[in-house]
């Protein structure tokens, strides 16, 4: 556990999104309806717990330190994603634009994921050259994930809050 508590901020939410990519890949080659639903009930959780980590931690911490309208941007991709999260989660695999939602969805998380880590100027790149502290930055996400992981198995998350997009 030492080792996860180590990890900078970057380095964890850089984890989380190869979680969630994996968890897309799976998705691809899941057969049967009941394997969907699980692998996108997963999917949704993972990202849930992402958001609300990025927004309620990592987000505050950076603002200063990135470009207010990549920082906008990244806040409406979230509510974006949410929406779909919130419709996946109230539907099944049988239902007319799942597989569409699904896919969505991949495309924003990858959209989203490039922006962040990739881009030239990307959100990473601002943040390293900024003088946070990533390790104890990365030790205040870990502990509010941990909390989250935990409820969500105790009694579930809370519904996604839209913060940039009206609901």
């Amino acid at each position: 556990m030492a080792q996860k508590e180590s990890r900078d901020a970057l380095q964890m939410l850089a984890d989380d999104h190869r979680t969630v990519e994996a968890l897309f890949e799976k998705y691809d080659n899941a057969r049967g309806e009941a394997a969907q639903q699980k692998i996108v009930q997963q999917i949704c959780q993972e990202l849930t717990i992402h958001a609300m980590v990025e927004e309620q931690v990592f987000y505050p911490a950076i603002r200063e330190a990135v470009d207010d309208d990549m920082m906008d941007e990244a806040q409406v991709e979230h509510d974006s994603a949410k929406t779909l999260i919130l419709s996946l989660q109230q539907g099944t695999p049988s239902d007319a634009y799942y597989d569409a939602k699904v896919s969505v969805l991949k495309e924003q998380v990858e959209h989203h994921v490039y922006e962040e880590e990739r881009q030239r100027g990307s959100i990473f790149a601002q943040v390293r050259k900024a003088e946070i502290d990533l390790v104890a930055l990365g030790g205040q996400m870990a502990e509010l994930k941990q909390r989250l992981l935990a409820q969500a198995k105790a009694e579930g998350l809370p519904r996604p809050e839209l913060v940039a997009l009206p609901s």
